[in-house]
């Protein structure tokens, strides 16, 4: 099995090429591919030192399959050109998230949906991922009517120039400013750019993905997205109304059981998730789950995942899995 790492010297592909090596991925080859500025530095993977190259060499090297974290310009050029020459992308940007005619994956929920034709897969955005995936089961089971959601996001989803920001504020110093305001400190209700409707574009990502995930377009979903001063991963705190009746208790072995989700719901021992215990990790975690006092039919709960693991690498991971497992690649 050949695999191509695309945006393999960027923060989600250096995650990528550490989750193929802990999960001992099936792979022979690997070719880590990035922009001209990168080409011939040497990456190290289980020991093996390889040599970066460029897009046009790594379809002609003919990887059996392409993890993608190369922005959404990138992915638009160059991912129907690997598919065309037989390849298989795993696409991280939001490049075809939304297009009808590509997969939006979540293995644990949809990998089933995926066949041999399938050459452009869509990896849905970070803060989506942790919400379906913990929606799903819900949903199944008492129908989701609305979801109110607010995230509480990483500066790791911004990227490098972030993290650098932020290191910079800490130490006092003068520096590149990936937001508009300073983030030490601070929380910005502002990530992604403004659309006409005074939503940001992340925020309308949760709404959009989240109904093709799910198959559902009458769940309605409204969310305000924040970037605060953590590296760890995303939070998010989700208001779920159902149509059906449920029982606490009956949630939280119905989520207990979900493949990928570990709950921590323990409030008299303070026992809830926190992204300095995410980090690093790839399950999404959730917990503070309670009834909502005003509203009979109406859960609150609280969801972490490290956005760079499951909300990223480790999901597109996942899917190139399942298409290895089930012979579709």
């Amino acid at each position: 099995m050949k695999i191509a790492v695309v945006g393999a010297t960027g923060m989600v592909g250096k995650v990528m090429l550490k989750v193929l090596a802990e999960r001992n991925f099936p792979l022979t080859e690997l070719i880590p591919v990035a922009s001209e500025k990168s080409v011939g530095k040497e990456i190290d993977f289980k020991g093996k030192k390889y040599k970066v190259v460029n897009l046009q060499t790594a379809v002609d090297l003919q990887p059996d399959i392409a993890l993608f974290s190369a922005g959404g310009d990138t992915s638009k050029e160059w991912a129907p050109k690997f598919a065309e020459a037989g390849i298989t992308v795993i696409d991280n940007s939001s490049a075809w998230r939304m297009d009808p005619t590509k997969k939006l994956v979540v293995p644990e929920i949809n990998a089933s949906s995926l066949t041999q034709e399938d050459k452009i897969i869509a990896n849905p955005n970070c803060s989506t991922i942790q919400l379906v995936l913990t929606l799903k089961p819900l949903h199944d089971k008492y129908k989701i009517k609305r979801v109110i959601v607010s995230t509480y996001q990483s500066i790791t989803g911004t990227g490098v120039k972030a993290v650098q920001q932020l290191e910079n504020e800490y130490k006092g110093e003068q520096g590149e400013m990936a937001y508009p305001y300073p983030i030490h400190r601070n929380a910005i209700p502002h990530c992604d750019v403004f659309l006409e409707n005074d939503y940001t574009k992340e925020e309308m990502k949760l709404t959009h993905e989240t109904k093709k995930i799910l198959n559902d377009n009458s769940v309605l979903v409204s969310a305000t997205a924040v970037r605060i001063p953590v590296v760890g991963g995303h939070s998010e705190s989700v208001n779920i109304e159902f149509e059906n009746d449920f029982e606490i208790t009956d949630v939280k072995k119905l989520l207990s059981e979900t493949p990928g989700i570990t709950l921590q719901d323990n409030p008299g021992v303070n026992t809830y998730p926190m992204p300095i215990y995410a980090e690093g990790k790839n399950d999404v975690f959730v917990g503070r789950v309670r009834k909502d006092h005003s509203h009979a039919k109406a859960l609150q709960l609280w969801i972490v995942a490290d956005n760079l693991r499951k909300g990223a690498a480790t999901n597109a991971i996942q899917i190139a899995e399942y298409l290895i497992e089930n012979k579709l690649r």
